[in-house]
C-alpha cells in the first residue's frame, strides 16, 4: 500500500512570483479565513520569525492573527504582505458578460 504525505504549500512558496500568485488566488476566493490561512502558510514557508522581526509584530500576534479564527486588523495585513516582498495592488471587475 502507498503511503501518502500530507501536502505543504509552503514548500513551494520559495519565490516571490509564486507567493504573488498563491495570495493572488487565495484573495480571489473573497473567504477572509482561507486569505488569513494563506498568509500564515505564506509566513512559514518565509519563516514566522523573520516575519515577526520585518513587521514589528511578536510571533505569537502573528500565529493568532493568521490563525484564520481572528479578524486581524488592516494594518497586520498589510505589514504581513509588505515583509513577503509584495504590495497591494488594485484592479478593475470585469464586468463584461463574456
Amino acid at each position: 500500500m502507498a503511503k501518502l504525505s500530507k501536502f505543504d504549500a509552503a514548500k513551494y512558496l520559495d519565490h516571490p512570483e509564486t507567493i504573488a500568485a498563491y495570495l493572488t488566488e487565495a484573495l480571489a476566493t473573497d473567504d477572509p479565513e482561507f486569505i488569513c490561512l494563506a498568509l500564515d502558510t505564506i509566513a512559514k514557508a518565509k519563516g514566522m520569525t523573520k516575519v515577526a522581526r520585518d513587521t514589528g509584530l511578536s510571533r505569537e500576534s502573528l500565529y493568532k492573527s493568521l490563525s484564520g479564527t481572528t479578524k486581524p486588523e488592516f494594518d497586520t495585513v498589510r505589514k504581513v504582505i509588505g515583509s513577503f516582498g509584495l504590495k497591494l495592488v488594485a484592479e478593475p471587475v470585469d464586468t463584461k458578460a463574456t
